[in-house]
């Protein structure tokens, strides 16, 4: 079996802990499994290169910033490989660029446009286990780019996507997906596996677990991914195709992000192309947006818009929100950084009736105001004061019975 592992931050976060990598590693090479190890920076090593671009810099260029963060994975790789070598297997460590993970231009959150790869499938023909810096990878002018946050996640599930692994193993600090935080609520259970949609899901509405855009290339190109703990056996999750079984629960999950932001731009002219003028100036300066609100003014010729982006992308979002309102010649802009996103998920949601009522009904009872809606097949999201998010957790996983449901089968 042809297996890609990849290992968070906080499991190469030490020397110590690199070394009970390699362990895990090596065992599973004895085990006569060809072995692809990708990697993130060691826990905190990101941040701290950020800390120093800003003490340099108010603004540092983002193809800068790149080059500089991309040697956080660079780092753990080497030692890795290094960790290997004294267990007495023969390993080598690659950059994103020697492995050929080509990438467009877009600086701090490039896109995987195709992976060579030739390198990698020669050291495994020669026996070595090959070890990879994650979260990054290169332009076709040779400009070094990285993914964005949990990018390595993706290094991971592309590497096995295009050398044709039979697996992808996600190896974090917890052993699996679970119905919600258990920081939040200790009741929530492992899930034994979980649908590609609802993972997807869950990732963008805030679980931490797997990148999004990670899910989305597995689910593109049905690579089969496991969530596991690097500090224990446990079996983890399986994320995987839909089955029947996955249907019989209305929700799966309960997630949340606190990672939001809103801006209201007040007094738009309600004429066709407004909307679209307006979002695709923030959609060109490649800024996500969520949720979309838009309200008719009493006077039936305006219209207040509301948006949702995240914390990370307000201000440049702001910006441009400002410059193209003074073009529109709205009456003014506004932004909100006190909100939560709280959200349910489940494929069950296509055959269940009342769930989005009852959620509604759940936060009302507790006195949680709903300032947004938006929902899909399978999810319903609100937006609510920050200051209620852990309260929300706890309340609507209680009442879905997560704590009961899922221990065994269904995601």
């Amino acid at each position: 079996m042809f297996v890609v592992q990849k290992f968070g931050g906080t499991s190469v976060a030490t020397v110590q802990r690199i070394k009970a990598v390699a362990e895990r590693v090596v065992k599973t090479a004895k085990e006569g499994h060809k072995v692809v190890v990708v990697v993130s920076a060691m826990a905190g090593e990101t941040d701290k290169l950020i800390t120093l671009a800003h003490q340099i810099s108010s603004n540092p260029a983002e193809r800068e910033m790149d080059l500089l963060l991309s040697s956080g994975e660079r780092v753990t790789s080497a030692l890795t490989s290094m960790a290997i070598e004294e267990l007495g297997h023969k390993a080598r460590a690659f950059t994103g660029r020697q492995v050929g993970i080509i990438t467009d231009t877009v600086h701090t959150k490039a896109k995987i446009a195709r992976i060579k790869g030739d390198r990698v499938s020669k050291a495994l023909a020669e026996g070595y286990i090959v070890v990879i810096a994650g979260f990054q990878g290169i332009t076709e002018g040779e400009d070094v780019t990285t993914l964005g946050r949990g990018g390595s996640d993706l290094s991971a599930v592309a590497v096995a996507s295009a050398l044709h692994a039979d697996r992808c193993e996600i190896y974090t600090d917890v052993d699996g997906v679970y119905t919600t935080d258990p920081n939040i609520v200790p009741e929530a259970k492992k899930l034994d596996k979980i649908s590609y949609e609802e993972m997807l899901e869950l990732a963008s509405l805030g679980a931490k677990v797997l990148q999004t855009r990670s899910v989305e290339f597995a689910m593109k190109y049905e690579v089969p991914v496991v969530v596991k703990s690097s500090f224990n056996d446990n079996p983890g999750t399986l994320v995987t195709k839909e089955d029947d079984d996955m249907e019989e629960v209305a929700v799966s999950g309960v997630a949340y992000d606190k990672n939001q932001t809103k801006i209201t731009v007040a007094g738009v002219p309600d004429r066709p192309g407004i909307a679209a003028r307006l979002f695709k100036g923030i959609a060109d300066a490649a800024i996500v947006v969520d949720m979309i609100v838009q309200n008719v003014g009493s006077d039936g010729q305006s219209t207040d818009i509301s948006f949702t982006v995240p914390k990370t992308d307000s201000k440049k979002a702001l910006k441009l929100t400002e410059e193209i309102v003074e073009e529109l010649r709205a009456k003014g802009v506004t932004l909100r950084d006190d909100i939560a996103k709280i959200s349910i998920v489940g494929v069950g949601m296509r055959t269940h009736s009342g769930v989005a009522a009852k959620m509604f009904e759940t936060l009302a009872q507790h006195g949680v105001n709903i300032i947004m809606i938006s929902t899909s097949e399978i999810k319903v999201s609100c937006v609510i004061e920050a200051k209620y998010t852990e309260l929300a957790v706890r309340i609507l996983h209680d009442a879905f019975g997560l704590q009961e449901k899922r221990e065994a089968g269904g995601a």
